[in-house]
């Protein structure tokens, strides 16, 4: 088995993949890259059994056959050499040997058919979606899905697919994004949750403009196609909390400000709140919005003030400056809108402008209980 290649085309591929491979693994084979050859079209997978990826390159070569080459060795080999054809023949010695213009490399492989078969998906609904989009929409939720592995439901992001548009939601308890389109629709009803890491692995690869993804999913797997890439994964096994149920409906306090303003002012408000709670205050009378906070242990404390257009009954109210911070981050608008009712029920963070039409973020925050 032979074959050339281009060191740098390789590596690209190869670091996409190499975010599947886990640091420690219970099987020892799923350190290494699989590479299946056959004639000029070299398929590489990497898998941690849960999540399978795999990516097609254009190679140069008759032959074909398979083997499992060490991912951490052939990796950090790569990231040395600048842009030339690489040579990789496999000896009978069991070893695989990569010539450069400058030398002989000899690494040992593992038989390829030890690697794990990917899941093959029965009954499997497919619906396309653009790859902006789909990068969208991971960007704007994934940073609310939970870590807590008590309740794995939580810790991914919930697919909800009908014929009406598409929703994307992600919580911990503390806060939740939901991420809507109605300009795309699916060919029928249809929901799933998506575990962090293929997200984030998707979330890398889209950024890079693509154009149509394949989703396909059943009851236990979703598989991703794009161009040269196909991403099968698990998906989390269990009923999504209704998240429906959370968002306040009546909200007649409504403060809009100006984006920028308001993460800059909280973002220096905070540095003086307590390190456990970071809690801030925020206080709305007319139309000044007064932002503090204060760390009693310390003495510290910090107060600022900022006009904003409110409407709505004085009010104060607390929250944990991270998930604001996190929230405020997360959004592109200039102007974004905090939509209120009572002290002790969460805020409505929506943007004012920057959405396509027939986009809709809706991002809610629990208050925390302020001590008078």
């Amino acid at each position: 088995m032979k074959f050339i290649v281009s060191s740098t085309y390789l590596l690209k591929q190869l670091q996409v993949l190499g975010g599947v491979i886990n640091s420690s693994n219970t099987l020892p084979i799923l350190d290494n890259f699989l590479f299946e050859l056959n004639q000029s079209e070299l398929i590489i997978s990497a898998s941690d059994l849960e999540t399978t990826m795999s990516s097609k390159l254009q190679v140069e070569s008759d032959n074909s056959g398979s083997v499992a080459v060490p991912a951490r060795l052939l990796l950090d080999t790569l990231k040395t050499f600048p842009e030339q054809p690489l040579t990789f023949v496999v000896e009978e010695n069991n070893t695989i040997e990569i010539s450069s213009n400058h030398g002989k490399y000899a690494l040992a492989y593992a038989d390829g058919a030890e690697f794990p078969k990917p899941v093959t998906l029965e009954d499997a609904s497919a619906t396309t979606l653009n790859g902006d989009i789909l990068a969208t929409a991971i960007n704007k939720t994934i940073f609310a899905a939970g870590n807590d592995d008590l309740r794995p439901v939580m810790s991914g992001v919930f697919f909800q697919f009908s014929t009406e548009g598409l929703t994307f939601v992600a919580t911990d308890a503390h806060k939740l994004v939901k991420y809507s389109r109605q300009d795309v629709q699916a060919s029928e009803v249809t929901e799933f949750i998506m575990p962090k890491k293929p997200l984030n692995l998707l979330k890398g690869i889209l950024a890079a403009s693509v154009d149509d993804v394949i989703i396909e999913y059943n009851d236990s797997n979703a598989k991703f196609t794009f161009e040269n890439v196909i991403l099968i994964c698990r998906l989390i096994d269990g009923k999504y909390p209704n998240y429906e149920a959370v968002i306040p409906k009546e909200n007649p306090n409504k403060l809009v400000i100006n984006r920028n303003q308001f993460l800059n002012s909280v973002r220096r408000v905070s540095i003086f709140s307590n390190k456990t709670t970071h809690q801030i205050r925020l206080k709305i009378a007319g139309a000044e919005l007064n932002i503090s906070a204060e760390d009693i242990d310390y003495s510290n404390k910090a107060e600022e003030r900022l006009t904003c257009d409110y409407q709505g009954d004085d009010m104060q109210i607390g929250f944990n400056s991270r998930f604001l911070t996190e929230m405020l981050n997360n959004l592109t608008s200039d102007d974004v809108q905090l939509e209120m009712s009572l002290p002790n029920r969460a805020g409505i963070l929506t943007p004012v402008d920057g959405l396509d039409e027939g986009e809709q973020v809706t991002m809610l925050v629990m208050p925390v209980m302020l001590n008078n």
